[in-house]
């Protein structure tokens, strides 16, 4: 038959285990100082096991990227990588071998707590400390039309709200405005900075786009923190804040980094705003330039033979009539025709008596122009 290990209640720390105490002592106080002096000496202990964990964390963070120089300059074949390489790789022993020492400390640690007597503070913990009531989810999702009438009506009413927040630049500044206004912890107010980055990057007004990018990837944080732990986010900003103060590396290489590859995102889609609105304009130039042949008057000229083009920069009709009688006459008409229906050339109205003709009336204009001058 087993036997039971009663053992491990031979070490148990309760403030309130000795009932006599002399007539002086005012009892009560005598066990709040125990329970507060055990108390503090918890919250020490759990500390020394913090700082050691965050320690060993640390460690092994800069052991991985000795590791991974170690491994370019082994890789590498210049001299100074090589002459690099065995400081590397001193500097990664070193790094191992602090590694161990702070493991064996958590270790040790660890065997600490084990042995530590139970109080009255360990001996039980709530099992429960909130009520839950399940309800049915809302499975109904928001349509475009909805959303985009959501984001319309907020804007219109917070819009100045916004557009302060997005000037801002102290963590402190950012988190007071945010607790005065917590309506703006929203994905609303994140698609309007977005927006609004890409407006003043079109308006070339770089600095100032920088900065509101910045608070952007800040709302943006918010809201993907809120994600995580699945809380509304106007709950959940000041951990944010809280969490980018203490100057958390990684935390903040990645909020860096975020804002960095955002401020390119604008940039190209400021970029192909830009493209766009140019084509537009050109296009629109292009309609109004057009002849009542439909026909665009500059492409029409730069297709036409040199000694044309020279002909209607210089203006000169003769010039032109003597570099008509040079070319085909298949080719002179489908030049002349095409200058007229990008009027780029106006025909002499004398020479149209309203009926159909076989020959082209403008190349026919051109040519008996040239026969009059040879009569003369």
């Amino acid at each position: 038959m087993a036997r039971i290990d009663y053992s491990v209640w031979d070490h148990i720390e309760v403030s309130d285990d000795e009932d006599d105490t002399h007539p002086n002592i005012d009892t009560p106080s005598l066990f709040r100082w125990r329970h507060q002096a055990r108390v503090e000496r918890m919250d020490e202990f759990q500390k020394k096991g913090d700082d050691i964990q965050k320690a060993l964390s640390e460690c092994r963070r800069r052991l991985a990227e000795a590791q991974k120089k170690t491994q370019e300059l082994a890789n590498s074949t210049t001299d100074d990588a090589k002459a690099e390489l065995s400081k590397a790789q001193a500097e990664e022993k070193k790094l191992k071998k602090e590694e161990r020492d702070w493991e064996k400390k958590l270790e040790q640690h660890s065997r600490e707590e084990k042995k530590m007597p139970w109080n009255v503070d360990t001996l039980s913990r709530d099992g429960f400390s909130k009520s839950i009531v399940n309800m049915k989810p809302d499975t109904t999702e928001e349509t475009e039309e909805e959303k985009e009438q959501k984001h319309k009506t907020f804007v219109e009413k917070y819009e100045k709200q916004i557009k302060h927040f997005g000037m801002l630049r102290r963590w402190d500044d950012s988190q007071k405005y945010l607790s005065d206004n917590p309506h703006l912890v929203c994905e609303e107010t994140a698609n309007y900075l977005v927006i609004m980055c890409i407006d003043l990057e079109v308006e070339e007004k770089h600095a100032l786009m920088e900065q509101v990018a910045h608070q952007t990837i800040v709302m943006q944080f918010i809201l993907e923190l809120a994600k995580s732990l699945k809380v509304d986010p106007r709950g959940c900003f000041r951990q944010f804040f809280a969490k980018i103060k203490t100057a958390d590396q990684q935390y903040q290489e990645a909020f860096n980094d975020e804002l960095e590859s955002f401020k390119e995102r604008v940039r190209g889609r400021a970029k192909i705003r830009i493209e766009k609105a140019m084509k537009e304009y050109e296009e629109e130039e292009r309609q109004k330039r057009l002849g009542p042949g439909g026909l665009d008057p500059v492409e029409v000229y730069e297709s036409l033979p040199p000694e044309l083009q020279k002909c209607f920069d210089e203006k000169d009709i003769q010039m032109l009539q003597d570099a008509i009688s040079k070319m085909d006459p298949t080719e002179a008409k489908a030049h002349m025709k095409r200058c007229i229906e990008s009027g780029l050339w106006v025909p002499n109205s004398k020479g149209d008596d309203g009926d159909e003709k076989d020959e082209d009336p403008t190349y026919e204009e051109v040519k008996q122009g040239q026969e009059e001058t040879k009569k003369e």
